[in-house]
């Protein structure tokens, strides 16, 4: 693979990995201050964490062949 692709690449996992931190940042304090929305919530908040963990092991891993 070319270096621009991969650069390309590269950029487009780390703004994933910034727009989905974002958005727990914001949601996960919002989900446990409102009354009720944990047990509701507790699954979704648990694969985007999941999500997120995944997308900084796949960044790091893909950031290796990059450099």
């Amino acid at each position: 693979m070319r270096k621009k692709n991969m650069v390309a690449i590269l950029q487009l996992l780390a703004s994933l990995l910034i727009l989905l931190s974002f958005a727990l940042v914001v949601g996960v304090p919002v989900v446990l201050v409102s009354p009720g929305e944990w047990e509701k919530s507790k699954g979704l908040v648990y694969t985007a964490a999941g999500l997120w963990f995944g997308l900084v092991i796949m960044t790091a891993a893909f950031n290796s062949f990059v450099i």
